[in-house]
């Protein structure tokens, strides 16, 4: 299966997110978050020096952005200034990374745990959790590099991409947001790890995998029913697209954040599958 270059050009994509008719990203090592109507030119929604990755929507339709770097989770007001909307430097461990916001503006949050391309030896990571109130709290402790995650569309189980534990983990959710019954979803092989997800309408994930190059259709228990080959390291991935039945995959040459911006060769690639996005279109 082969794709399609949709836009390049870009330090480092993360967080691609349908909504709306467009595809909206992050360009972390670039330092500002895109919006993409396929077949047009990207637009800059907004500068985040903190350097963005996760993205997600309040009801009220208001974006969230984690800024890395000050592990700060902003929003984006009408002016569309960026202010503080939840602190979680008091729990996150290293640099806060990707998340996912749900229908009620539940969100959570996952960091690095620890600095690879500064030496730190592995270690675990807290995932954090913001309410709707804007309460933040611990949702779950001990997890290799949460990353990438998805809720599922009846709003009661989490997944999360343990992208150093390669597998991913999931959780029930309650009514108030608190996580139990964390199992393991689906152990990946082969060398293959996770890094942005999403999930389709018949349950199954796509995980971009960086180190295979690749970006996989997993069902629960770990059966991998298709794979898409991009020939470079498959950063996350997004479905989308009039029908919902576009695979958006960003890609790269190199997580090194000198490397990215020198060389601005981030792109964002596409490729129809016969299953859309949940909740597509």
């Amino acid at each position: 299966m082969d794709t399609h270059i949709l836009a390049d050009g870009f330090a480092f994509i993360e967080g691609p997110r349908w909504r709306n008719g467009a595809l909206w990203f992050s360009d972390m090592h670039g330092e500002a978050v895109y919006r993409l109507v396929p077949g047009e030119t990207p637009e800059e929604i907004v500068k985040v020096p903190g350097r963005p990755s996760g993205l997600g929507w309040l009801p009220d339709g208001r974006l969230l952005i984690a800024s890395m770097m000050d592990k700060t989770l902003l929003v984006q007001t009408e002016s569309g200034a960026l202010t503080a909307y939840a602190d979680l430097s008091h729990l996150a461990e290293r640099r806060i990374n990707d998340m996912v916001v749900d229908a009620q503006g539940r969100a959570w949050i996952g960091n690095f745990g620890f600095i690879f391309d500064e030496g730190e030896d592995i270690a675990p990571a807290t995932l954090a959790y913001v309410a709707p109130d804007g309460r933040v709290s611990a949702a779950a402790e001990g997890l290799l590099f949460p990353n990438g995650s998805v809720v599922t569309p009846d709003g009661k189980t989490l997944i999360v991409a343990e992208t150093y534990g390669a597998r991913l983990t999931a959780f029930d959710i309650d009514p108030e947001g608190n996580l139990s019954g964390q199992r393991i979803w689906a152990g990946l092989n082969d060398g293959a790890v996770p890094d942005g997800i999403c999930l389709d309408a018949e349950g199954a994930v796509w995980v971009a995998s960086p180190l295979t190059g690749t970006c996989l259709r997993v069902k629960e228990g770990g059966e991998v029913l298709q794979t898409v080959t991009t020939g470079r390291m498959a950063i996350a991935c997004a479905l989308g697209g009039p029908d919902g039945n576009t695979l958006f995959i960003a890609t790269s040459e190199s997580t090194s954040r000198e490397t990215c911006l020198a060389a601005m060769s981030a792109r964002i690639e596409a490729i129809e599958v016969d299953v859309p996005g949940a909740g597509s279109p």
